[in-house]
C-alpha cells in the first residue's frame, strides 16, 4: 500500500507558527519541529491529516480535547500551547493542528528498542513520572486512553543528570474516535495495552489508564508484552479472557513485591485495580521504598528520525489515506498499523522576502524621489488599514458566546466531563459521601442545570463516594486516631462499655462495631469498645510447703499463670516443696507468678545403726559422711552409731557433711 503527502515544511500556520522539520509521521497526523514566530519559541506542531478537515464532529472534539489538555500543568505532561485550523499557502484543504511543548529527545519505545528490558531501578524511575502525569490528569477528570511507550517522551533537561519523562497525546484517541472516517466497530487505541473494558464495551476510566500503565511497567521489566498474537483480535481476546501472568515468569530475579504490584494494576475487574494514577503511584513508591531503591537518571534516547511513527495513531485502525500528490511512501510496520520506511525529504526554507532585512552593503542606494515617498505613504496606509482590520477581527472573534449547564445528576464522572466539555464548559470536581447515589455518580452541580453561562466557564460537579464505610481500626489503636478516621468518613463515634484485655493497652480501642468495611449511612454510628487493660487478680494464695504440682494447680484455679522459678535452700521446707512465690503470698496479683522449690535435704536418723549401714543411708540422702568408729574395735562389741551432727530431722543443703560417732568417738 502507498500513500502520498505534500510537504508542509516552510508553511506558516495562522501567520504565526512556522513549520520547520518533520519529526514523525503516522496515519492520523505528522509531528514537526516548528517555531512560534511571535514568541520566538521552538515548538512541536502536530498536524492532523487533511481528510479530517471536513468532519465537523472531529473538529469540535479536537478543539474540546485540546482545551482540556491545555488545562493540565504538570512537569511530566507535555504542555499544549495552542490549537488551530488553517489552510496554508499551497494546500487545497484546511488543517487542524496542535502546538505543543517541544521535547528534545526520544520516546520510551526508543529506549526499549535500544536496551531491551530495563533494570528495576530504571523501570521504576520511568514509571513514577508517568504515573505522576496520569495522577494529575485523573485529578482533573481527564483520561488518557492510550498509555504506551510511544506516548512517553524522554527529553533532555538542563537541571537533571538524566532525562525528564513526559506523557503526551491526552485525549487524541477520543477526538479521532468521533471522526466519521472511523468505524464504530473498530477498537481505538493500542491493542497490546488496552484494558479489558476498552475491548469489550469501549468504556474508559482512570482505572483503564491504570491497566495500561501496569502493562507498560510489565514491558519495561521483561522486555516484552504479556500477550502477543498473529492478529489484533487474538491479542484483544487475551486481555478480556486471561489474567496477566506474573512478570517473574519471564524474569525470575524480580522481587515478589513488583509481581504483586503489576498483578493488582492489571486485574480484569476494574474495581480490583488501584482507583487512579495517584493510588497506583503511591503503591509503586511504597514498593520502591520496601526494596530500598533510589531513583536513577533516565538515559535520553536519540531524537526520532522523520520516518518514525511515534504518536497515538501508530496503532489506530488502518484508515485509508487520501492521495494528495507529490511524494509516495511505502507503509508497513510491526508495532502498529502503519510505520514509514523512509523520511520525507525536508523542503528548502521559505525564501526571505526582499524587505526582510537591510540592503546588502554593495547594493547602491537609490535616491529618494517623489514617487518613492508616495509609494511608501500608500504602503503605510495599507498597513495601518490591515492592522485596524485585524484588530476589528480579533474584537469580533472575542465576543463571548453562552451555553447552558446540562443535566448531569446520576451520570458517571467521565460522562459528566464529556457532557460539560461538549457544552464548552470546564468541570471542577469534588467528592461527597451519599446514601442513595452510587459511587462515582454525580450528585449535583453548581450552577444548577439550565443555567446560562459564558463558554469556558467552570462548573462545580459533586461526585458521590457512595455510602461511607467503617474504617479498618485495629485493636490497640489510640482513641484520638480511631475517632479521626471514623469522623473523616462522616460517621459518628459512640463508646461502648469498656472491657478488660490482656493485649490492648488501657484506654485504646479493643473492638469496633460494625466490622471494618461495612457500608453505613452518612452520620451513622460506629461503636468503639475501649480496653480497661488486664483484669485485676486476687492476692496471690499461700502455697508454701506444698508440692510443686499442687501449687501450680492452686495458682491456675485462682487465675494466675505459674512459672518455674527454680530451686533454692530453705532450712524449714523439705526438698520438692514450695519455699515461696514471686509476687509473694497475699500480694496484689499480676498475671504471672514464679514458684520456687526447696532443694533442702532432711537429715535421716542413723543413731544406733551399724556404721556401714548409717553411712549408706546418709549418702543415699545426698549427704557426705564424717565417721569415727565402726572399725571392729568397739567397746564390748558395741560397734554402732551413738551420736550424729546435724541432729536427725534437721534440713540442710545437699552435700552437707554429717558426723557420726560411736563409743569413745
Amino acid at each position: 500500500m502507498t500513500r502520498t503527502q505534500p510537504s508542509l515544511v516552510g508553511a506558516l500556520l495562522e501567520r504565526r507558527y512556522r513549520v520547520d522539520q518533520l519529526l514523525a509521521r503516522g496515519g492520523m497526523s505528522a509531528v514537526y519541529r516548528g517555531l512560534d514566530t511571535r514568541l520566538d519559541r521552538a515548538v512541536a506542531i502536530k498536524i492532523m491529516d487533511p481528510r479530517f478537515a471536513d468532519d465537523r464532529s472531529f473538529v469540535d472534539r479536537f478543539v474540546r480535547e485540546a482545551r482540556s489538555a491545555a488545562q493540565l500543568h504538570h512537569p511530566n505532561v507535555v504542555a499544549v500551547h495552542d490549537q488551530g485550523f488553517d489552510t496554508p499557502a499551497g494546500q487545497d484543504a484546511g488543517l487542524a493542528f496542535l502546538v505543543m511543548e517541544l521535547v528534545n529527545g526520544g520516546t520510551l519505545r526508543d529506549l526499549l528498542d535500544e536496551q531491551g528490558q530495563l533494570d528495576v531501578s530504571l523501570a521504576l524511575s520511568v514509571a513514577e513520572p508517568v504515573l505522576a502525569a496520569l495522577a494529575a490528569a485523573h485529578a482533573a477528570g481527564l483520561v488518557h486512553r492510550d498509555v504506551k511507550p510511544e506516548n512517553v517522551l524522554i527529553g533532555r533537561s538542563g537541571q537533571l543528570a538524566g532525562g525528564v519523562v513526559k506523557v503526551g497525546d491526552f485525549g487524541l484517541v477520543r477526538a479521532v474516535a468521533s471522526a466519521g472516517t472511523t468505524s464504530s466497530s473498530v477498537i481505538l487505541g493500542t491493542v497490546g495495552y488496552l484494558a479489558p473494558e476498552q475491548v469489550a464495551t469501549g468504556d474508559t476510566t482512570a482505572r483503564s489508564d491504570v491497566y495500561s500503565a501496569g502493562i507498560l511497567l510489565y514491558e519495561m521489566l521483561t522486555g516484552r508484552l504479556p500477550y502477543t498474537g498473529d492478529t489484533a483480535i487474538s491479542v484483544a481476546y487475551r486481555h478480556v479472557n486471561d489474567d496477566v501472568p506474573r512478570p517473574s515468569e519471564l524474569r525470575p530475579d524480580l522481587p515478589p513485591v513488583l509481581d504483586d504490584l503489576i498483578l493488582r494494576a492489571t486485574r480484569r475487574d476494574p474495581d480490583q485495580r488501584p482507583a487512579d494514577g495517584g493510588e497506583f503511584l503511591a503503591q509503586l513508591q511504597a514498593a520502591r521504598a520496601e526494596l530500598g531503591l533510589q531513583p536513577v537518571a533516565v538515559p535520553v534516547p536519540p531524537p526520532p528520525d522523520g520516518d518514525r511513527v511515534s504518536d497515538v495513531e501508530r496503532t489506530l485502525p488502518n484508515i485509508p489515506a487520501v492521495p494528495q500528490g507529490e511524494q509516495t511512501m511505502p507503509v508497513s510496520g510491526p508495532r502498529g498499523t502503519r510505520a514509514m520506511t523512509r523520511a520525507v525529504p525536508a523542503a528548502p526554507p521559505p525564501p526571505v522576502p526582499p524587505h526582510a532585512g537591510p540592503p546588502a552593503p554593495d547594493e547602491p542606494r537609490k535616491p529618494r524621489d517623489k514617487r518613492k515617498l508616495i509609494a511608501l505613504a500608500i504602503a503605510g496606509v495599507l498597513v495601518l488599514g490591515g492592522l485596524i482590520g485585524a484588530f476589528a477581527f480579533i474584537l469580533s472573534d472575542s465576543k463571548v458566546t453562552t451555553t447552558t449547564v446540562p443535566k448531569l445528576a446520576g451520570l458517571t464522572q467521565a460522562e459528566a466531563g464529556d457532557q460539560l466539555r461538549a457544552a464548552k464548559l470546564n468541570p471542577r470536581y469534588s467528592q461527597e459521601f451519599d446514601n442513595t447515589v452510587g459511587a462515582n455518580r454525580v450528585i449535583k452541580v453548581d450552577p444548577a442545570p439550565g443555567t446560562t453561562l459564558d463558554q469556558d466557564a467552570t462548573v462545580s460537579v459533586v461526585v458521590s463516594k457512595g455510602k461511607p464505610k467503617v474504617p479498618d481500626i485495629r485493636a490497640g489503636t489510640a482513641l484520638d486516631t480511631a475517632t479521626k478516621a471514623i469522623e473523616e468518613q462522616k460517621l459518628t463515634v459512640v463508646q461502648g462499655t469498656p472491657e478488660y484485655s490482656d493485649t490492648a493497652p488501657q484506654g485504646t480501642v479493643l473492638s469496633v462495631s460494625p466490622a471494618a468495611g461495612t457500608p453505613v449511612d452518612v452520620g451513622g454510628q460506629v461503636t468503639l469498645v475501649l480496653s480497661k487493660g488486664p483484669e485485676p487478680l486476687p492476692p496471690v494464695p499461700d502455697v508454701t510447703g506444698r508440692s510443686k504440682d499442687e501449687a501450680f494447680q492452686i495458682l491456675r484455679q485462682a487465675g494466675f499463670q505459674p512459672q518455674d522459678g527454680g530451686e533454692e535452700f530453705s532450712p524449714t521446707v523439705p526438698a520438692g516443696a514450695v519455699t515461696r512465690t514471686d509476687p509473694g503470698a497475699g500480694s496484689p496479683g499480676t498475671k504471672t507468678v514464679k514458684v520456687y522449690v526447696s532443694n533442702a535435704v532432711q537429715v535421716p536418723d542413723v543413731r544406733y545403726r551399724p556404721f556401714d549401714e548409717a553411712a549408706d543411708l546418709l549418702k543415699q540422702a545426698g549427704l557426705d559422711v564424717d565417721r569415727k568408729g565402726g572399725d571392729g574395735h568397739g567397746h564390748g562389741g558395741f560397734d554402732f552409731v551413738l551420736q550424729q551432727d546435724p541432729a536427725p530431722g534437721s534440713f540442710v543443703p545437699k552435700g552437707t557433711k554429717v558426723k557420726i560417732r560411736g563409743f569413745g568417738g
